[in-house]
């Protein structure tokens, strides 16, 4: 879509007000209905993660969207308890036409393959193995980090809303608005007078040029008290009159129309620091939450390469394979455990910056309480990216913002346009007494009642200043109308590039699912077969390393499609009420 069809299509829409000295007509909300908004999406991101073992398919009902089916991938770990079968205790074997019986080492739980069917989290508990993760074959063994136990447990929605007027950002950003509505309010009041009282004293010595002109030796001290002081001699209060009125009849005019623009745009601006806050919370979690799965597909590809190094060796010892395979399974093992480390420095690292993004004390040790990943539907599937570049550009607090600077721009060009030819006023009024006399006599205290009343115009360096003047607010007025045109551009942009984001990494999520069920296919067999004696346990490594490839790739492929999902409603503007916006699992 080309920007000028688009822009045309915005004014015969009136989505967006026409370029321009652009009027507004509505009130930026108080400081609590930030608390609202935040809430209100939180809500609206409970409503996607709500019974996810029901969603599945009840979305596809009530909202008439296809969403395929994906699998989660598992939050678990796995483990078989009870003893072995009998018939497991004594195996025949034949390799090479020979028969050999094994006898499997006892451990007291051995992990089986994990599933990624939603009927695996109905049928199985959740749990976390709060034991270090240890290589019993090496001499001497290497151990994993688990989590502190002292965690705080946290979902989407609790994290959500917890971005409200007490995070520093959106506070910040409220005063800064609550500021500009101060000013407003002084600007309105501005051609109000001001009361100054106190008292003054006067006093001359030597010679003094009278009226006539002749110069005079005169002594003489005055004093004056009440509302206004600074009268002398014959002259009236004018330079600290008791009411004082004194400004200029375009500032009194223009500078609350400037002032409550700049207003307007103060509260944009908080309302655009808002959803930036919401996506960067909606952003850590999900990686927080990506970062405890991806250490549970690790654990778990990690009990399956135990198993294999335990029969590698095993084949090592009786003859039937070699010391070189059974080092490799132990390299790999040592592999796994380097991955395992990382990933709890990912889950470390993911959990500050989860709590830095809702100002919680960094020290804190965030889990997410969802038990797995699954993919979010928070539009519609299908819609055109014209319909919901159009709902950006009506929902955006940017623009809106971009719009009130070039009111309050205009409003700037039109104070100067028209200061020539309005004038400046002073009005004082003084009241109080006033005395004096020669030398050092002060007497005759009575009563005083000055008023004065001064208007001016004023044409400021020839004309040549006027015309600067109205040069340059003209140019600022040109700055905001192409700033205003670049943050259309921009947010036209961020909703293209999410749009397509959301759209191809749903079929990345479909191509790794696809990969998953091949891995765990190859597994199976590759197993089996080494359980019949047709090959090496070494052979099945393959298979175990493609299928922690492929769910590890699956987790990224989900979690970037939530992400994505999320820059694009932060793109819209969050329009958490707009009918355009459909919240399904």
């Amino acid at each position: 879509m080309s920007r000028s069809f688009l822009y045309t299509f915005i004014a015969l829409t009136s989505t967006v007000p026409a370029i321009g000295c652009v009027q507004h007509s509505h009130r930026v909300p108080a400081a609590e209905a930030f608390s609202t908004r935040s809430t209100a999406v939180a809500t609206a991101i409970a409503a996607a993660t709500k019974d996810p073992l029901k969603a599945d398919s009840s979305s596809t009902e009530d909202n008439h969207v296809d969403v395929p089916s994906i699998r989660p991938v598992a939050h678990r770990d796995v483990r078989a308890t009870g003893s072995q079968p009998e018939s497991m205790s004594e195996t025949v074997m034949t390799i090479d036409g020979k028969r050999y019986r094994l006898q499997p080492i006892e451990q007291e739980a051995t992990t089986q393959p994990a599933e990624h069917s939603l009927a695996a989290f109905e049928s199985d508990s959740v749990g976390l193995s709060p034991e270090p993760m240890v290589v019993e074959s090496f001499e001497q063994p290497v151990e994993v980090g688990m989590l502190a136990t002292d965690s705080v447990q946290m979902n989407l929605p609790t994290a959500l809303a917890m971005i409200d007027a007490q995070h520093p950002a959106v506070g910040l950003a409220q005063w800064r608005t609550r500021e500009a509505y101060a000013e407003l309010d002084q600007a309105k009041v501005l051609w109000l007078p001001s009361i100054q009282a106190g008292f003054s004293f006067h006093r001359h010595d030597g010679n003094y040029q009278s009226s006539n002109g002749d110069i005079v030796d005169v002594n003489r001290n005055s004093f004056q008290y009440g509302l206004g002081a600074g009268a002398t001699g014959a002259g009236t209060t004018n330079t600290r009159p008791g009411l004082v009125a004194q400004f200029h009849l375009a500032d009194a005019i223009f500078q609350p129309k400037i002032a409550e623009k700049s207003a307007w745009a103060r509260s944009h601006a908080a309302a655009g620091v808002l959803n930036q806050q919401l996506l960067d919370a909606a952003m850590a979690y999900t990686e927080l939450l990506e970062a405890h799965q991806d250490a549970r597909v690790l654990e778990e590809s990690r009990d399956r390469a135990g198993e294999l190094t335990r029969i590698t060796t095993d084949f090592a010892s009786a003859g039937q394979g070699l010391q070189a395979d059974a080092d490799r399974m132990q390299t790999e093992l040592r592999l796994i455990d380097s991955r395992l480390a990382a990933g709890q420095e990912r889950i470390a690292i993911a959990s500050a910056r989860l709590a830095q993004a809702i100002s919680m004390h960094s020290g804190e040790n965030l889990v997410p309480m969802d038990v797995t990943v699954v993919p979010l539907n928070l539009t519609h599937i299908g819609t055109d990216k014209a319909s919901l570049i159009s709902t950006g550009l009506s929902s955006r607090p940017e623009l809106k913002e971009s719009q009130s600077l070039v009111a309050a721009a205009c409003e700037a060009y039109q104070r100067e346009k028209y200061a020539p030819f309005v004038p400046s006023v002073l009005l004082g009024y003084s009241t109080g007494g006033f005395g004096g006399g020669l030398g050092n006599d002060l007497s005759d205290v009575d009563g005083r009642y000055d008023f004065d009343a001064v208007v001016t115009w004023e044409l400021r360096n020839f004309g040549l200043g006027e015309r600067a003047a109205r040069n340059r607010t003209s140019a600022r007025v040109q700055q905001a109308k192409y700033e205003k045109i670049r943050v259309m551009d921009q947010i036209a942009a961020e909703i293209s590039e999410s749009a397509s984001q959301v759209e191809f990494r749903r079929q990345q999520m479909d191509l790794t699912q696809q990969a998953i069920a091949t891995a765990e296919q190859s597994y199976e067999a590759n197993l089996e077969r080494i359980q019949d004696g047709e090959g090496l346990p070494v052979e099945v490594l393959q298979a175990v390393q493609a299928l922690e490839s492929a769910r590890r790739a699956y987790l990224q492929a989900v979690t970037s499609y939530n992400q994505a999902q999320f820059r694009l409603q932060w793109a819209l503007g969050w329009p958490v009420n707009d009918d355009q916006t459909a919240v399904t699992y």
